[in-house]
């Protein structure tokens, strides 16, 4: 049996028609995430769903933020807009590394900053990162070396050596992130600071910042002054 007339297909073409004319300006928040959905959910009416999503996570940034399954918790969600609310956020997060790959980060702190909230703000999981720079403090590689809560004797310091000499590098920062949201550190954060600069240290690898990241700013172990400036290149 044949479909019958799409009756939203003029509204969504208005929506369409406005991004194309003017990207997101003038949007609400509901609107642009209506706007996502309607390229995964053909043939109905989205605005409902899109403002009971923005509810539902307290903003758009939750929506992306929360996972496949918190998604499709929701009634009217299906695999397939859960799966581009998620690929959404991991394109732009691949677009924001590209765009801090090969700069002077020590320079260009906004992009790795905005690299890291965007990959690890409202992150369920503990993650611990290394990005890996060369002498002219150019990103030359990033590795995840935990996942989990995180220690001292988690960060196995010879992981993150080996890492240096695979990425030729000549310095690091260490990035992890707070699963609560809030970046303050803790006794074992300073701890571990403490040990990864030991560590480096040993190998003439220079430790530049321990940045935790938190859903609603970040935490510098250099700007607490934990780490001297004499560690800067």
């Amino acid at each position: 049996m044949p479909d019958g007339p799409d009756l939203n297909a003029g509204h969504r073409q208005r929506l369409r028609e406005r991004f194309r004319k003017a990207h997101l300006e003038g949007f609400h928040d509901y609107e642009v995430l209506e706007l996502v959905l309607t390229y995964a959910i053909p043939r109905r009416d989205v605005k409902p769903l899109a403002k009971t999503l923005i509810e539902r996570f307290n903003g758009l940034r939750g929506v992306f933020d929360a996972s496949v399954e918190e998604l499709g918790e929701v009634r009217g969600v299906g695999e397939n807009a859960a799966m581009m609310i998620n690929l959404i956020k991991e394109v732009c997060g691949e677009y924001l590394k590209e765009r801090m790959m090969k700069k002077d980060v020590i320079r260009s702190t906004k992009d790795v900053l905005q690299y890291l909230d965007m990959k690890l703000s409202g992150n369920k999981v503990e993650k611990f990162l290394a990005i890996y720079l060369n002498s002219k403090n150019e990103v030359m590689g990033l590795e995840v070396l935990h996942e989990g809560t995180i220690d001292q004797t988690l960060v196995y310091p010879r992981k993150v050596i080996e890492n240096a000499f695979k990425h030729n590098a000549r310095s690091v920062i260490f990035v992890h992130n707070h699963p609560s949201g809030d970046p303050t550190p803790s006794k074992n954060d300073r701890s571990l600071t403490e040990e990864l600069k030991k560590v480096a240290s040993a190998v003439d690898i220079i430790v530049h910042d321990h940045i935790i990241v938190g859903r609603n700013g970040h935490f510098s172990a250099r700007d607490a002054g934990w780490i001297g400036e004499g560690s800067r290149v």
